[in-house]
Parts: C-alpha cells; sequence; structure tokens
C-alpha cells in the first residue's frame, strides 16, 4: 500500500487484525463483552452453524442479534438494513461469520455507520468459513449494484478486522467445486499481488508462501475434502496472499473478473480462475514481445519450481500450467466453457472493458493497459487462445 504526504510516495505495511489460529481465541474476545451483533447468511442460519459463535456466547450470557440476509455479492440495499438493525441493536462486537460475501457487508455496515457519525467503534471480528477471499485481513470490500450490474471495491484501513478465526473446521463441508473456486482465489490474489507494482519483500514474502500451500494442498483438498492439515494450509494461505494483497494491490483480473461476474453472474474466485492465465500472457508479453513484467513471473516459476533455462521459458511455463492446473480443478478454461453465449458476450465487451479499465484494482497491474487491450483480453479469455 501507498499513501502521499507532502508529494511524495510512501510505502507502508500494515498487519493489523490479531489472527486466532482455531476456536479458543473466541474466549478472549468474548471477555467483557455483553452485546454481539452477528452477520452472516441465511445457509450458516438455519444449519446450525452460526452455532459456533452463539452457543459460547450463551454460556457466557451474552445478548446477541443475528443479521443473515446476506446473499453472495451483497449489495447496497442489504448493507443499508443491516445497518438500521445495527445501530437498533447498538452492539459492542460485530462478528461476521461466512465466506467473502458476508465478511465483505459486515464491512461495509461498520465502516459506513462509524464513518457516517451514527455508530460509535466498536470491536470487529471476522470468521471466515471459506478459504479464498482473506477478507479477514483485507483492507477491501466488494459490494454490488444489481441495477447496474457492477461492482464496488470499497478501500479504507478502517475496514480491517480487529480480530479474525482461522479454523478449519469451518471449512470441512466446503464441497469441492466451491473449494476449486476459492483456492484459485487464493491463488490469483498471491500472484497479482507478487506482481504488483506496489509490492514489496514483505507483501512477497506473504505471496510466495500462499502459491507454495495452493500448489502444495489445493488439489489434494479438492480430491479428499476431509483432508483437515490439507484444509488449514488453505485456510492460511487464504490469509496470507489477504496479507500481501491488501498491502500490494491487486491488478487488471480482478478488474476484469468484477465485471465479468457482475455481468454474467459468474462466482467471484471463478471469474478470476477462468481469466488469469490469459492477463497473465498479457502482462508478459506473450503475444507482442516479452515485457519487464516477464521477470517476475520467472520469479514465480522459481518459488514453484517450474523454471526453465530463460525468463521467457520460465515466465511461459507459469502461464501454461497455471491453464492446466485450473483444468484439473475442474473450473471453466475459458468464458465460453462458462456457459456465457457469443452474442451476449459480445454484447457486454465494450461496458466491460470499460468498467475494467476504470477499476480501482487495474491502477496497480504491472504493464499499462488501454480499453482496447483490455478488450483483447476478454476476446482470447472467451475463446481459449492463451499464446
Amino acid at each position: 500500500m501507498r499513501l502521499e504526504k507532502g508529494g511524495l510516495e510512501l510505502g507502508q505495511f500494515i498487519l493489523k487484525t490479531r489472527v486466532y489460529l482455531g476456536k479458543e481465541g473466541l474466549d478472549e474476545i468474548l471477555t467483557g463483552v455483553s452485546r454481539a451483533f452477528i452477520v452472516t447468511d441465511k445457509f450458516m442460519h438455519e444449519s446450525g452453524m452460526v452455532g459456533y459463535l452463539t452457543e459460547p456466547m450463551e454460556k457466557k450470557g451474552v445478548q446477541y442479534q443475528i443479521f443473515s440476509d446476506v446473499k453472495p455479492d451483497p449489495d447496497i440495499a442489504t448493507v443499508t438494513k443491516g445497518i438500521g438493525q445495527l445501530l437498533d441493536f447498538k452492539p459492542q462486537v460485530l462478528f461476521a461469520l461466512g465466506g467473502g460475501s458476508s465478511i465483505d457487508a459486515a464491512k461495509a455496515m461498520n465502516w459506513l455507520s462509524v464513518k457516517g457519525g451514527l455508530a460509535e467503534k466498536m470491536s470487529f471480528v471476522a470468521v471466515p468459513t471459506t478459504s479464498g477471499t482473506g477478507s479477514e485481513v483485507t483492507t477491501f470490500a466488494v459490494i454490488s449494484d444489481p441495477q447496474k450490474s457492477a461492482k464496488y471495491p470499497l478501500v479504507s484501513e478502517d475496514m480491517l478486522p480487529d480480530a479474525a478465526i482461522l479454523d478449519a473446521e469451518l471449512v470441512r463441508s466446503v464441497p469441492p467445486a466451491t473449494t476449486a473456486d476459492t483456492g484459485i482465489d487464493v491463488l490469483t490474489h498471491a500472484i497479482e499481488a507478487f506482481v504488483s507494482t506496489n509490492a514489496n519483500d514483505f507483501t512477497d514474502a506473504a505471496a510466495e508462501k500462499a502459491m507454495k500451500l495452493v500448489k502444495a494442498n489445493l488439489l489434494k483438498v479438492c480430491k479428499n475434502p476431509n483432508d483437515m492439515e490439507a484444509r488449514q494450509k488453505m485456510h492460511d494461505a487464504s490469509c496470507l496472499a489477504g496479507i500481501a494483497f491488501s498491502n500490494a494491490g491487486l491488478g487488471l483480473n480482478h478488474g476484469m473478473a468484477h465485471t465479468l461476474g457482475g455481468h454474467f453472474h459468474i462466482p467471484h474466485g471463478r471469474a478470476n480462475g477462468i481469466l488469469l492465465p490469459y492477463v497473465m500472457a498479457f502482462n508478459a508479453g506473450c503475444h507482442d514481445g516479452l515485457t519487464p513484467v516477464a521477470e517476475r513471473y520467472a520469479q514465480i516459476a522459481e518459488v514453484l519450481r517450474l523454471e526453465g533455462p530463460s525468463v521467457r521459458q520460465s515466465a511461459f511455463s507459469v502461464v501454461r500450467t497455471t491453464k492446466q492446473y485450473i483444468h484439473q480443478l475442474h473450473i471453466p478454461n475459458t468464458i465460453e466453457a462458462a456457459g456465457i453465449a457469443r452474442e451476449d458476450f459480445e454484447a457486454a465487451l465494450d461496458e466491460m472493458a470499460e468498467a475494467a479499465y476504470n477499476d480501482s484494482c487495474t491502477r496497480t497491474n504491472p504493464r499499462a493497459c488501454s480499453v482496447e487491450d483490455i478488450k483483447e483480453v476478454f476476446q482470447r479469455a472467451y475463446t481459449g487462445k492463451l499464446i
């Protein structure tokens, strides 16, 4: 992350969130608490998984209220409704239990209510139930506007949770397809943070470890969902990648995925996975001459033990292997394979390219791009023309 001060651009690395490895951290978090507000979704509520939080609260005599109206890609209306209930209940602690949607919704509720002067600062705790977004340690939240088929990234240091609980037991029942989608999201976060224009030694360290953990564990846990060691490693990878991109930023891949997912209702992680090899190929200059970014991809090849005898071969190896890896995860490797009709894609292409160009994530992409460049990447991702 970079801030401007006195005309100078200052780099910094923020680690605010206290990360608890396991449920035991709840005892410390709930000490002295009398009122708690839980933001989650209907499945978490109706399946009883919200008991992960409510049972310890009941034992400690903590009053709580559950807001379970969060849906995938939370919208402005949901956030507004949640803020209303939050203000009425006046909790000391706000919990977010769920995947990126629940955590993002809670972030927006917390940030907007405090920023607007409607509520006092409260403790904010994220409890992720998917291994993908890293939202529990990021300054980002994504809120959608269905009327405009758009997703808006919100960015503020004030959205960082005060604490997070990483417990693999909460992801034990996640089905393989969702595990794959969220897992490829982790890989995308790590790769984009590593090649970002704001990357530094600290973000590189987190991104490299996340990439290694994904390579070693994602396929394993997709094949054997009860491998709890691999589950915990993916949970850790998600958090590390979140730390990396929250500080370094992301890139064109996320800029394109936001609008692709918004237009065609493709889950965020899957949209990232579909686009990833094509964006990597563009950044590295696979189509029009090697760019300096290829050296960063060559470093990734070294981290993942995919390196070749030259920068070009190493960078190309990472791009090709990424596409093969996505195929192994049974994620569509083209937009067409995701079920998007050619005429629908063409009708949305100009609007999507413009939206991706203006997306805040694209600002830290390592290669400058125009709207026309983005249209070409989208077209390659539709047909599957990689290199």
